[in-house]
């Protein structure tokens, strides 16, 4: 699983190595936005983080669910 980067389960991980983040890891972050289906939109590096539940201008502790190339989903932890 580790180190493999033709295994299907490890297929992002050239994208996740471009990221300013790490999944599993926590954050504290501001919510500038909002996304089109309404998750909190959060920066780290110009990075863009999805937040599920938050609102803009909440300051909150996220940690990093899943990353793709150019953005990343998380969840509230605080």
């Amino acid at each position: 699983m580790f180190g493999n980067n033709y295994d299907r389960d490890n297929s992002y991980d050239n994208r996740e190595s471009s990221a300013p983040i790490n999944v599993g890891e926590e954050y504290d972050v501001k919510i500038e936005d909002l996304g089109r289906d309404g998750d909190g939109i959060a920066r780290i590096e110009g990075f863009v983080i999805f937040v599920t539940g938050a609102k803009v201008g909440d300051e909150v502790k996220i940690k990093i669910n899943s990353t793709r190339r150019n953005f990343a989903f998380a969840e509230i932890v605080e």
